[in-house]
């Protein structure tokens, strides 16, 4: 069916084809599902032109890499605003990723409360201490046969495939070893985790070849890998983070410095009493950390 005949309202934005385990596996193992946002005016590709046009920043537009494998932030980027590199799709291979439409368009806010209202559904809610601190959406604009190189977010995400083919390799977030995770959190940011595709266990990767009504879940720190399909690819997708996530990640960045003392840590979640101390104690460390760093920057850039 073509996306001109039906145009669904915003509230009438849906997930469907569930499998039936999906409350189980909610960030822990990811799943596939559908979806009817393909149909939406907000995605077509002149709205897009429209709003990536009010963008000064909020942004990224990189190339494609030439091997998965490549370091994520090695590839040219910032060469182009995003309305100039959606122009140029056809002229390279280009990724633009356009952070936080809700911030520029209110629709793209009242979609994104609508589907994440389904998601809490699904995973049963939350939990009597757990509330939400972080709640985005992006949309992913690329040339054909692009990739995206290998890493992971650190986040939870619901995945939708607006427009043409896109072959997505998401491994489980079991595919990392503590010691890279702890690497990653111990900085206290929200960004890409850079980690080696070489070596992963392929039991732990899920291949979905998604395309227009496709979607999947991506549990946190779930790394992968991206290639689109012979066209164009448009897709959708939004995060989150609770308390709880974040301060499982404060429990990694404690364990960094035990490890860097010698010591084995214990992973998050074999002793809760445990983590809860040590994600307080980095509650208060992580921001002085940054601040010392500031501080010494500065004092470099002045001598």
């Amino acid at each position: 069916m073509e996306r001109s005949q039906i145009r669904p309202s915003l509230a009438d934005a849906r997930f469907s084809g569930l499998p039936e385990n999906c409350r189980d596996s909610f960030d822990r193992v990811p799943f596939g599902y559908e979806h009817n946002l393909s149909r939406l005016d907000l995605f077509d590709f002149d709205a897009l032109c429209d709003l990536a046009r009010r963008y000064g920043a909020d942004y990224m537009v990189a190339d494609g890499a030439s091997v998965p494998s490549t370091r994520f932030y090695s590839v040219p980027y910032g060469m182009l605003t995003p309305h100039e590199a959606l122009l140029r799709l056809d002229s390279g291979n280009r990724r633009v990723l356009l952070k936080r439409p809700e911030n520029y368009d209110a629709r793209y806010r009242e979609l994104m409360l609508g589907l994440f209202e389904q998601v809490l559904h699904m995973r049963g809610g939350l939990a009597q201490d757990e509330r939400v601190v972080r709640l985005e959406s992006s949309i992913l604009v690329s040339s054909a046969a692009t990739i995206t190189p290998f890493h992971f977010d650190p986040e939870v995400s619901c995945f939708f495939q607006i427009e043409g083919d896109k072959s997505y390799h998401l491994y489980s977030p079991a595919a990392l070893h503590e010691a890279e995770l702890e690497q990653f959190y111990w900085m206290g940011i929200v960004n890409i985790g850079q980690v080696d595709l070489e070596g992963r266990d392929p039991k732990h990767e899920h291949v979905f070849h998604l395309r227009a009504g496709m979607g999947m879940h991506q549990p946190q720190n779930s790394p992968h890998w991206v290639q689109t399909g012979p066209a164009r690819s448009i897709s959708y997708v939004f995060s989150f983070e609770t308390n709880r996530s974040r301060e499982l990640g404060r429990t990694r960045a404690f364990n960094h410095y035990m490890r860097k003392l010698g010591l084995t840590p214990a992973p998050p979640g074999r002793r809760p009493d445990l983590d809860a101390v040590k994600a307080r104690v980095m509650e208060g460390f992580i921001p002085l950390r940054k601040a010392v760093g500031r501080i010494a920057r500065c004092a470099k850039t002045d001598a």
